[in-house]
């Protein structure tokens, strides 16, 4: 993991009520599941984009609806708990 971004004032996309508008600010894969960092970087889960928690599945939140950008997805909670996001503001 890139440690130059941990910092308290960042969440995890899994931790987001619904509809809160964020931006990306990393992502950070666990060491067991290093092919995550390409792939969501790939569907554009980078630092700046604008990303929004839309639906969590039923029950246990898991997956959740997450629309990144212009684009739309279905993310299992644990990927999603790779996402560091910050506050639009």
């Amino acid at each position: 993991m890139d440690t130059e971004v941990k910092d308290s004032s960042h969440l995890t996309l899994d931790a987001l009520d619904l509809r809160q508008p964020m931006r990306v600010v990393a992502v950070q894969v666990p060491d067991a599941q290093p092919q995550w960092q390409l792939w969501l970087e790939e569907i554009g889960f980078v630092p700046g984009e604008p990303v929004t928690v839309l639906a969590r599945g039923v029950p246990g939140g898991d997956p959740l609806v997450v629309r990144i950008g212009a684009s739309t997805f279905a993310l299992r909670r644990a990927e999603a708990a790779c996402v560091l996001v910050q506050d639009c503001a």
